[in-house]
C-alpha cells in the first residue's frame, strides 16, 4: 500500500511539473520622446519629404524603418552618417561589409569498356575446347563547377520618387529587465506592471538618419524610450480565435499575439532552476 501511494504521489507531481509554465514574455511599451512622431497603424515621423515609419514588435524589438519618398525627386539616405543610439551609444548603419553568395553545379558520368579473349583448354570429357571469355571495366567520371557573387554594402542607398525602402540591422533590447516590482515567473494572478518616465526608463533609444534631396542635406532623429514593462507567462501572452473570410469561419483556432502593437516589443525567457521571485 505504501509503494502504491509513493507511485501515485510521484506520478502526481510528474503530471504538475509537465503542466507548469516554463515560457514567459517580457513586453515593453514604448513611448516617442518627441511631438513629431505620430501613431495610426505603426509609428511615423513626417517632413514635407519624406515619411519614416516603425513597427517595433518583435523578439528583442525591431528598430528598422521604412522611408517613403513623398517628392518627385530622388532622395539618398547617407548610411555612413546615421546611427542608431541605445541608452547613449552610438552604432553605425553602414559597417562596410562584404557579401558572398555561391553556387556549384556538379555532373558525373560512367565509362564501361568490355573485352575477349579465345581460351584453350580439355574439358571435363578430356577434349579440346576453345572458349570466348569476357572482360568488362567502368570508370565513374565526375565534375564540378562552381560560381561566387560579392556584393559590397553601399553606404548611400537611393530612394526613388514615390517609393519605400526599408532600413533594418538592429534589435533594441535582448536582456531580461528585473525590477523588485515585477516578478519574474509570474501567474495570472501576480501579473503586474512596471511605469517608467523618460528620466528613469531603464531604455532610451533613437535612430539619427541623414539623407540628401536636391544637395540639401537633411538629419532627422527619432527617439523613444520604454515606459511600461509587464511580464506574462506564455497562457496569458497568446491567444486563440477563429479566422473569418468572407463570410467563412475556419475549422480550427489560430493563435495570436494578445498584445501586439507597433509600439511594443518584447522578449521571450525560460524558467531555469533558479528560485528567484523577482
Amino acid at each position: 500500500m505504501e509503494i502504491r501511494k509513493l507511485i501515485y504521489a510521484f506520478s502526481t507531481v510528474l503530471l504538475l511539473s509537465s503542466c507548469a509554465t516554463t515560457s514567459f514574455y517580457q513586453v515593453y511599451n514604448v513611448k516617442p520622446n518627441q511631438e513629431t512622431i505620430t501613431k495610426t497603424d505603426n509609428l511615423f515621423f513626417e517632413d514635407e519629404n519624406c515619411k519614416i515609419s516603425y513597427n517595433l514588435w518583435a523578439n528583442g524589438g525591431n528598430i528598422g524603418f521604412d522611408i517613403y519618398n513623398k517628392t518627385d525627386e530622388k532622395i539618398y539616405v547617407n548610411l555612413n552618417e546615421s546611427n542608431f543610439i541605445l541608452n547613449g551609444f552610438a552604432y553605425d548603419y553602414y559597417k562596410n561589409r562584404t557579401f558572398t553568395t555561391s553556387e556549384s553545379k556538379s555532373a558525373s558520368a560512367s565509362k564501361t569498356s568490355t573485352g575477349s579473349v579465345a581460351v584453350t583448354g580439355i574439358n571435363v570429357y578430356n577434349n579440346i575446347q576453345t572458349n570466348q571469355v569476357k572482360s568488362s571495366s567502368s570508370a565513374n567520371i565526375s565534375s564540378s563547377v562552381g560560381y561566387a557573387v560579392t556584393i559590397k554594402e553601399d553606404s548611400i542607398i537611393c530612394v526613388p520618387a514615390k517609393t519605400t525602402k526599408r532600413i533594418s540591422e538592429y534589435s533594441i533590447n535582448n536582456t531580461l529587465i528585473r525590477n523588485c516590482d515585477l516578478f519574474k515567473y509570474p501567474s495570472r494572478k501576480t501579473i503586474k506592471t512596471k511605469s517608467y518616465s523618460i528620466e528613469q526608463s531603464p531604455i532610451v533609444f533613437s535612430n539619427i538618419i541623414t539623407y540628401e534631396i536636391k544637395g540639401e542635406r537633411v538629419k532627422v532623429e527619432n527617439e523613444f524610450y520604454v515606459s511600461e514593462i509587464v511580464n506574462y507567462p506564455s497562457t496569458e501572452f497568446f491567444e486563440y480565435k477563429y479566422d473569418e473570410y468572407c463570410g467563412q469561419k475556419s475549422m480550427s483556432k489560430t493563435k495570436y499575439y494578445k498584445f501586439y502593437d507597433t509600439d511594443k516589443f518584447y522578449i521571450k525567457y525560460s524558467k531555469g532552476q533558479d528560485y528567484w521571485k523577482h
